[in-house]
């Protein structure tokens, strides 16, 4: 308070002194206009809160905007919260699973008031579930499974997808491959006749293959030119070095040369079971309507009760600690990867892990946003 009153003070006899001067140089200019017009212009008067008073007062309100957060928006960016309650999170649509009598899971989140929907097999079937010289082949068979089954060619695939105005694609992770269909509500059973056609029927023709494995050579070329893909699994080989983690997606290229009919139908028998696989359907649909479809299209799948976790107990991917460096001097710019020994799916800290990474390793060079974008 005493502070307060010495600048009170302070400001007030600045203004008297002001004044003063002011009035004596006006007097000055009645009675002398040569020294007028000669004279300097008279110095503003100061205002009326100093600076440090406009910093404190602006700090107070950013301060307040704070505490009482306007619910109505949501800033990017910003700290505002985006919602005040858990109404939003309340209303979202409910995940219902079903397990039917051979171990395939049925998992749905209905939105009838939608147009579209999305159905798809995730199997717990990756590159980690190979060995040194099937490496490979579960992303081999991802490129044939669309290559015409026992009732439908691969023309006449690709036709019904294009009549429906859907989306059917695939794709292969270390440990996991899914296939989906996005398409319109009135189409959904036709989407999952097709995804059970697909991975119950494929025929697998000698000369489809062979075409393919020179598909796959050229795209693990594109592949090797890929600085980011060309780290991770550097990354992969150096941190479970000589486990299943360890290998490439795509397999070494002898492999790729090798891979026959027999080594994909080998590989749909031993990992292709029902346990093993999650039928999810969500936007337009009725949990029901998709059991009772699985239950009829999805009848040729193996029962066998081995799931991926006893698998992965059975050859665990030990994380090593390790380095490795590769040296372009041609490549102006440098990339490069850290890894740490996490939490696996089933641990309760995954999500949070989830979002740390999220928040950490967002940022990229080319992106617009700021530097502190994340």
């Amino acid at each position: 308070m005493a502070f307060k009153h010495v600048l009170a003070a302070a400001r007030r006899s600045r203004r008297a002194f002001s004044s003063s001067y002011l009035y004596q140089t006006v007097r000055s200019a009645s009675t002398s206009p040569a020294v007028a017009t000669s004279a300097a212009p008279p110095s503003p008067p100061p205002p009326n809160a100093m600076i440090y008073d406009r910093l404190a007062e602006a700090v107070k309100s950013k301060l307040k905007q704070l505490e009482n957060p306007d619910p109505r928006f949501l800033k990017y960016g910003s700290p505002h919260p985006a919602l005040v309650d858990h109404t939003r999170i309340l209303s979202a649509p409910e995940t219902r699973v079903t397990t039917l009598p051979n171990g395939l899971r049925v998992a749905t989140e209905s939105n009838l008031a939608a147009r579209t929907a999305t159905v798809g097999v995730w199997i717990d079937a990756g590159s980690r579930f190979e060995t040194d010289d099937t490496n490979g082949t579960a992303h081999f068979l991802e490129h044939m499974i669309f290559k015409g089954t026992e009732r439908r060619s691969a023309r006449e695939l690709e036709e019904e997808i294009e009549n429906m105005g859907g989306h059917l694609n695939a794709y292969t992770s270390r440990e996991q491959t899914t296939y989906y269909a996005k398409v319109m509500d009135k189409d959904v059973n036709k989407a999952l006749d097709i995804l059970a056609d697909i991975l119950q029927n494929s025929r697998f023709d000698e000369s489809r293959i062979n075409r393919e494995r020179d598909v796959i050579l050229r795209e693990m070329e594109e592949v090797e030119g890929q600085t980011e893909e060309v780290i991770f699994d550097h990354l992969h080989a150096t941190a479970f070095q000589y486990t299943p983690l360890g290998r490439t997606i795509l397999g070494p290229a002898q492999n790729i040369k090798t891979i026959t009919k027999a080594h994909l139908q080998n590989y749909i028998h031993t990992h292709y079971t029902a346990p093993r696989m999650v039928i999810a359907a969500s936007g337009a649909v009725k949990h029901e309507d998709i059991v009772e479809q699985v239950k009829k299209l999805f009848t040729k799948l193996s029962s066998d009760p081995i799931t991926a976790s006893q698998l992965v107990a059975k050859e665990p991917a030990v994380f090593t600690g390790s380095e490795v460096r590769i040296i372009d001097d041609d490549i102006p710019l440098a990339q490069f990867a850290v890894a740490f020994n996490g939490a696996s799916w089933t641990d309760p800290d995954s999500i949070a892990l989830m979002v740390m990474q999220a928040m950490l390793g967002s940022w990229n060079k080319n992106a617009g946003g700021g530097k502190h974008m994340g």
